[in-house]
C-alpha cells in the first residue's frame, strides 16, 4: 500500500482544532454537491408551471447536471492533483454558486438546462477536492473514522436535507431559491477554505492525459445518457452504452501503458478501495428507490405535500448520522469491513423490504417510517465505511482522482438505478393491472379505478423489492471482496491531542 508523501504528514499532524474546523468546511462543500441532486427535484413540478416545459424539459435539467458532473469527475480529480485541490476547491465552489445563480435567475429552460450543466463542471472540480483534502487533512490521525464517518453521514443524509430545504423554498418562496441558496452555502465554503483548508503542494507538471481524458469523460457520459434516455430513445440508448462501455474499456486498457495515466492502475489495486467502489455503484440504486421513489410514494399516494414530504424523512436523515457517526466510527469501529459492511446493506435491505410491504390505506408512521428507519442505518455505515477505505493510504498527488473514482461509482449508480427503477414500476404496475381486469358485458376484461390505483402502489411495491435486492447484493459483494482485516484504518501511532 502507497505511502504518505511528507507534505501529507505533516498536514496530518497540524493542530487538532483547525483539523476539525476543515472537516466543517469539506462537509460543507459535499452538502453543497449532494443535496443539489434533490432540492432541485422536488422544485421541478414548480419551475415547470413558469416557465412552461414539459417532462421532457424537467429530464434534460436533471440529466444535464448529472452528464457533466458524471462525465467530468476524473478529469476534474486530477485537475485538482495538478494543481493544487486547495485552489480546485476554491475555484469549484465559486464557480458552482455563479452556475446557481445564473439558473436561479433563468428566464427560459435552455438557460435553466445550461446553468444546470455548468453547475456539473463545477461540482466535477469541488467535489474530488472536498474529499481529496479531507484525506489529506486527517492523514495519520487516530480521529481519521471519525472524520470521515462524518463526511458520510453529510453524504447520505444530504439528499434528505434538499427534500425538506427543496420542499420548504418551493412552498413558501419560489423554486427559484432552491439555486439562490446554493450561492450562500458556497460563500461560507470559500470563506472557511481559505481559512482553515490544508493547502497541499501541487504535483510537478507532467504531460497531462489527453486522451484518457477524453475516452474517460465521453465513456461514461455515454453511458449515463444511455441510462438516462433509454425509456425515451431504446435503440439510440442501446448504441450510446455499448459505445460508452467500448470507450471505458479501451481507457482502462491504456492507463496501464501510459507514462502519467490520468487513473493511475495502482488506485484501484487495492481490493478496498475497487470494492468500496463497487459497494458504492450498487447501493445508489437502493440510495434512488429512498430519495426518489419513497418520496413521491408519500406526496402521490398518502397525499403530503412537497414540503411535509420532506420533513418525513427528518428521521431517516437522523438515523444515518447515528449509522455513521455511533455505529461505524463508534460501536463497530474495529470490526472488519467484510463483516460490517455486509450487516449494514443487510439492514437496509430489511428496511426497504418492510418499504415493499406498502398497500393501500397505510400510514407513514406504521407502514413508511420503520423501514425508512432501518434503511438510514445501514446507508450511515456504508457510507462512512466506503468513504474512508476507498482514500486510504493513497499518496496525496493522487488524492483528487481517487477520491473522484468512488464519487464517479455514485454518480452511474444513481443514473441506472432512475432509469432501472422508472422502468421497473412501470412493468409491475401494468402486470398488476392486466391481471385483475373486471369483465363487463362484452367489452372484454377493463380495469377498475380501485385497480388503477392498486396497480401505481404495486408499481412503488416492485421498485422497494428490487432496491432490497440490490442491497442483498452490497452484502455479497462486501463479504466476498473486503479483506478481513480491521476497519480501524489509522495509524500505529497515537495523535496529540493537547
Amino acid at each position: 500500500m502507497s505511502t504518505q508523501t511528507p507534505s501529507t504528514t505533516s498536514i496530518g499532524s497540524s493542530a487538532p482544532p483547525r483539523r476539525w474546523f476543515a472537516l466543517v468546511v469539506v462537509s460543507l462543500a459535499q452538502l453543497l454537491v449532494v443535496l443539489d441532486a434533490t432540492i432541485v427535484n422536488i422544485a421541478l413540478p414548480a419551475a415547470a408551471a413558469e416557465l412552461g416545459f414539459d417532462a421532457s424539459g424537467r429530464q434534460w435539467i436533471v440529466a444535464a447536471y448529472s452528464l457533466a458532473f458524471g462525465g467530468l469527475l476524473l478529469v476534474g480529480g486530477r485537475i485538482g492533483d495538478r494543481i493544487g485541490q486547495h485552489r480546485a476547491f476554491v475555484i469549484g465552489a465559486i464557480g458552482f454558486a455563479l452556475a446557481s445563480a445564473v439558473g436561479g435567475w433563468a428566464p427560459s429552460l435552455a438557460v435553466l438546462i445550461t446553468a444546470r450543466a455548468a453547475q456539473g463542471v463545477f461540482a466535477a472540480l469541488l467535489a474530488p477536492a472536498a474529499l481529496g483534502l479531507l484525506t489529506v487533512a486527517f492523514a495519520g490521525s487516530a480521529s481519521r473514522e471519525k472524520a470521515f464517518a462524518v463526511f458520510g453521514a453529510v453524504s447520505g443524509a444530504g439528499a434528505g436535507v434538499g427534500l425538506i430545504l427543496g420542499g420548504w423554498l418551493t412552498e413558501y418562496f419560489s423554486w427559484r431559491w432552491t439555486l439562490y441558496i446554493n450561492v450562500a452555502f458556497a460563500v461560507v465554503a470559500v470563506v472557511g477554505a481559505l481559512l482553515a483548508l490544508p493547502r497541499p503542494q501541487p504535483t510537478e507538471p507532467k504531460p497531462f492525459d489527453v486522451r484518457g481524458s477524453i475516452l474517460a469523460s465521453v465513456g461514461v457520459v455515454g453511458v449515463v445518457y444511455a441510462v438516462a434516455t433509454a425509456s425515451l430513445q431504446p435503440v439510440v440508448a442501446g448504441i450510446t452504452l455499448v459505445v460508452g462501455i467500448v470507450l471505458l474499456v479501451v481507457f482502462a486498457r491504456t492507463q496501464r501503458s501510459t507514462a502519467n495515466p490520468l487513473l493511475p492502475p495502482s488506485i484501484l489495486a487495492d481490493r478496498r478501495r475497487s470494492t468500496s467502489s463497487l459497494v458504492m455503484l450498487i447501493a445508489s440504486v437502493g440510495i434512488v428507490a429512498v430519495f426518489v421513489f419513497a418520496t413521491s410514494y408519500l406526496q402521490e399516494i398518502i397525499g403530503m405535500p412537497a414540503f411535509y414530504a420532506g420533513l418525513a424523512f427528518l428521521p431517516m436523515v437522523a438515523a444515518i448520522a447515528i449509522g455513521a457517526q455511533g455505529i461505524s466510527a463508534g460501536l463497530a469501529v474495529n470490526v472488519p469491513l467484510r463483516v460490517k459492511v455486509p450487516v449494514a446493506a443487510l439492514v437496509s435491505a430489511l428496511g426497504m423490504v418492510l418499504l415493499a410491504l406498502v398497500h393501500d390505506g397505510v400510514e407513514y408512521t406504521t407502514g413508511i417510517l420503520p423501514g425508512l428507519l432501518l434503511t438510514g442505518v445501514g446507508l450511515g455505515v456504508i457510507f462512512a465505511s466506503t468513504l474512508s477505505a476507498a482514500t486510504f493510504g493513497v499518496r496525496a498527488e493522487d488524492s483528487g482522482v481517487a477520491s473522484a473514482v468512488l464519487n464517479a461509482a455514485q454518480q452511474i449508480g444513481t443514473s441506472v438505478g432512475v432509469a432501472l427503477l422508472t422502468t421497473l414500476s412501470g412493468i409491475a404496475n401494468g402486470i398488476f393491472i392486466g391481471t385483475h381486469l373486471v369483465e363487463v358485458g362484452g367489452l372484454g376484461g377493463v380495469p377498475s379505478t380501485h385497480t388503477l390505483a392498486l396497480g401505481v402502489i404495486a408499481g412503488y411495491q416492485g421498485v422497494f423489492w428490487l432496491a432490497a435486492a440490490a442491497f442483498v447484493a452490497v452484502a455479497i459483494v462486501a463479504f466476498v471482496r473486503y479483506p478481513a482485516t480491521s476497519a480501524q484504518q489509522v495509524s500505529a501511532v497515537p495523535e496529540n491531542e493537547e
